[in-house]
């Protein structure tokens, strides 16, 4: 475990290096400025505000106005912490979060978890294309199933035929979507004193009602698939670089390597809940200010925004719910598609050509094209996305456990084991995740 004692001899120890085969020491990456440093952990943290995340968000400010404001600032640190844990993982031993499971937890446990998150992530690519082709529709106009396939399409076709070096760039500019939400905010009166009453001295309800809300923030914004994206992003990000090596390897670099992905975690976090704050508020001040209390879907937002706050704010929160769509699409797909790869020893990475890892890119189809699938049986959006936190809920704190298990052990990150600030944000992450799951199940009886 981490807290064990250090080993006689060093990971940076010449001998060490000999007995475990390892490579020379490589020189250290060159710094990078902030553009550089920034990757998966902002396509990861823009990705967690996608359209059921929208839906979530809106229907949490129509509903209680400005209440639920302060569990942004609350999961802020949790999320971000669990996140750089993740994330630490595929750095340090240079393997994705599945197959770092794979190698130190019974199998059974490992599939049970990836099962209930390729449910989980198909439900929500379902939910992200379906609201997608409604926002698309309220636009301009036309056949919704007909956008909704073009979508889903559209998504599948960039991941299996661009390679991850050309698609990234497109991936990181697609985070400008979220701005969108931000841009509201000029065209709307906030009463800001009341927003940082409401932020900072929140009064906390404890009916059915508000600990569902608690629930469905939580669920949303600490998600496992977003664990596994990242995890597996630092491992492409760090194949692509040839100055770069796992640490467990380089441990010389740990230092830069490291410091550039908190910085990119800890801003890609930062972004996600700024943006999912300004999305509560732009509900609780337009929607819920004017009586507006039943809102079920990101394209029913929109459309209650246009007589209230004018066509400008409808345009931009359409248009964020398309940009963040195609953003986050991707993301779930290929979670799903790391996560069972690696767990099954195939080829993964989208850097690599669809004919070397047929089962990797197999599941990112399938799980796109499914997704598209079920918006034909015309199911209950309030109903997919609760189904979709509830299959969260129940994979994410078990998951977690599994994870900073790992991220504790010295004989899987040698030197890199969790500081005591990581311990403990991510073990109170996994509490809360926990509570969260609890509180899940108390409500869906009552």
């Amino acid at each position: 475990m981490g807290d064990l004692r250090r080993p006689f001899f060093s990971w940076k120890s010449p001998m060490r290096r000999s007995a475990l085969n390892l490579r020379s020491p490589l020189p250290r990456a060159p710094r990078r400025g902030l553009l550089a440093r920034i990757g998966p952990g902002l396509i990861t943290g823009a990705s967690d505000d996608d359209p059921s995340g929208i839906a979530t968000y809106s229907q949490v400010g129509s509903q209680f106005g400005l209440g639920m404001l302060w569990t942004m600032v609350f999961s802020y640190p949790l999320m971000g912490g669990i996140q750089e844990i993740s994330a630490r993982v595929g750095r340090v031993t240079g393997h994705g979060l599945a197959e770092s499971l794979r190698k130190h937890f019974p199998g059974w446990v490992l599939y049970a978890a990836i099962g209930l998150l390729l449910v989980a992530n198909t439900i929500n690519i379902g939910a992200d294309v379906g609201a997608m082709g409604a926002a698309l529709h309220l636009l301009i106009g036309g056949p919704i199933q007909i956008y909704i396939l073009g979508f889903g399409l559209l998504c599948l076709g960039l991941q299996i035929f661009i390679p991850y070096r050309r698609y990234v760039p497109y991936l990181k500019w697609l985070c400008l979507g979220l701005f969108a939400y931000v841009g509201i905010l000029f065209v709307v009166k906030i009463p800001w004193p009341g927003v940082f009453h409401a932020t900072l001295l929140p009064h906390i309800q404890f009916t059915k009602e508000a600990l569902t809300a608690t629930v469905a923030i939580f669920g949303t914004t600490i998600s496992p698939y977003l664990f596994f994206w990242q995890a597996s992003e630092e491992v492409e990000e760090q194949k692509l670089d040839p100055m770069e090596a796992p640490l467990l390897k380089a441990p010389e670099q740990g230092p830069e390597q490291l410091g550039t992905m908190q910085t990119d975690t800890w801003v890609g976090m930062a972004i996600s809940n700024i943006v999912a704050f300004f999305i509560i508020l732009t509900a609780a001040v337009v929607l819920n200010a004017h009586g507006i209390k039943d809102i079920q879907t990101s394209s029913q937002a929109a459309e209650a925004l246009r007589p209230v706050a004018g066509r400008f704010a409808f345009l931009l929160f359409s248009l964020g719910i398309i940009g963040t769509g195609l953003l986050a699409v991707p993301v779930l797909a290929g979670s799903s598609a790391y996560a069972l790869g690696e767990a099954r020893r195939w080829p993964v990475g989208l850097e690599k050509k669809p004919q070397s890892a047929r089962g990797f890119y197999w599941v990112i189809a399938l799980s796109t094209l499914v997704g598209v699938g079920l918006n034909a049986l015309h199911l209950d959006p309030v109903k997919v996305l609760f189904w979709s936190a509830v299959t969260n809920g129940v994979v994410a704190a078990p998951l977690m456990v599994m994870i900073m298990l790992l991220a504790s052990r010295e004989t899987v990150m040698g030197e890199f084991t969790l500081s005591l600030r990581l311990k403990v944000l991510g073990w109170s992450a996994t509490v809360v995740m926990a509570a969260v799951s609890v509180g899940m199940f108390a409500t869906m009886g009552k």
